[in-house]
């Protein structure tokens, strides 16, 4: 068994603390642990060059023999530290909250994933073998959930490039001051608990695991976001009254017998989890149609593009 740690806060810190505590667990169970924290390494930010998904789609077209990856990947650390994951069983991250979402430095270091989207790798031989991670979360802030709604959330939105199944969170609250979880016994306890979850999932079977987190955290049944949006029609005329913002899952609210509002999922609430690579790979088709219409009409755009390229406004 193999499990990386990765922090995206400073040394020593809150979120460093739990993901070593929780590593401690991993450790004590036999696996072994590795962790790394974000300040220590270069990561560019994604330019949104486009050059990854083009790729993908040549490849998957047949009009291209190999997929290269990301253009920045011989410029900065991000190479390594995927081909490092994959290598991995399993995934524990632990990111402060700013302004009540994840951390800037880790969403610089997550929405990098895109080239390296796991599916489609498997799919063109690019990674030999499906690592099957799974995952633990770690949302560190000085106040509580109110000030941290966005969290928990933003960090599992950004596991599904890499296909992990995320079986627990923790949401880490009133710790302001580096070291300041020290004196919250019970947060410790749960870092360690999220630890023996982590080893739980690895040792089940890939089709039995499920989650072993709080059991009534958020309201989303399938991944336990407390975003909960009103519905509206996708690109394909599918539509749901209600849907998990995270991981798309569809269904409506619902009274039950104590008058509490839960989310139940529709029959076919799960078509668009976004857990799921087939899914997954909806929304890529979708992108391709709005490539296809966009080139289709590249006159249009080029007739347009002059007024705003010779727009200038002074800078700062």
């Amino acid at each position: 068994m193999k499990v990386l740690g990765i922090v995206a806060g400073r040394h020593n810190g809150n979120s460093e603390i739990l993901v070593k505590e929780a590593l401690l667990a991993c450790q004590e169970a036999g696996a072994e642990c590795k962790l790394i924290n974000l300040f220590d390494y270069n990561i560019e930010h994604c330019t949104g060059c486009e050059g990854c998904t083009m790729q993908m789609g040549n490849v998957a077209m047949g009009k291209a023999d190999k997929y290269n990856g990301c253009i920045l990947k011989d410029k900065d650390d991000m190479d390594k530290i995927v081909q490092e994951m994959y290598t991995c069983n399993a995934i524990i991250v632990g990111v402060p909250t700013y302004d009540l979402t994840p951390s800037s430095l880790y969403l610089k270091f997550a929405q990098r994933f895109l080239a390296y989207e796991l599916s489609f790798l498997l799919e063109i031989g690019a990674v030999k073998e499906d690592p099957h991670m799974v995952g633990g979360l770690i949302a560190v802030g000085g106040s509580c959930h109110d000030w941290q709604t966005l969290a928990l959330e933003g960090m599992s939105a950004t596991m599904f490039t890499q296909s992990v199944q995320v079986v627990d969170q923790m949401l880490s609250t009133r710790n302001g001051r580096p070291g300041n979880v020290l004196l919250r016994d019970e947060q410790i306890e749960r870092a360690h608990k999220m630890g023996e979850n982590i080893i739980k999932a690895i040792n089940t079977p890939v089709e039995e695991r499920g989650w072993l987190g709080d059991p009534d955290q958020g309201m989303c049944p399938r991944c336990h976001s407390a975003l909960i949006y009103k519905g509206d029609k996708h690109w394909d005329g599918i539509e749901f009254p209600f849907e998990c913002a995270v991981c798309g899952a569809g269904g409506d609210l619902v009274k039950d017998e104590n008058g509490e509002y839960k989310f139940v999922l529709a029959e076919n609430g799960l078509i668009r989890d976004r857990n799921v690579n087939a899914a997954r790979a909806e929304h890529l088709n979708e992108i391709i149609k709005t490539r296809i219409d966009f080139f289709e009409h590249m006159d249009v755009v080029q007739q347009k593009y002059g007024k705003y390229k010779e727009l200038k406004f002074p800078a700062i």
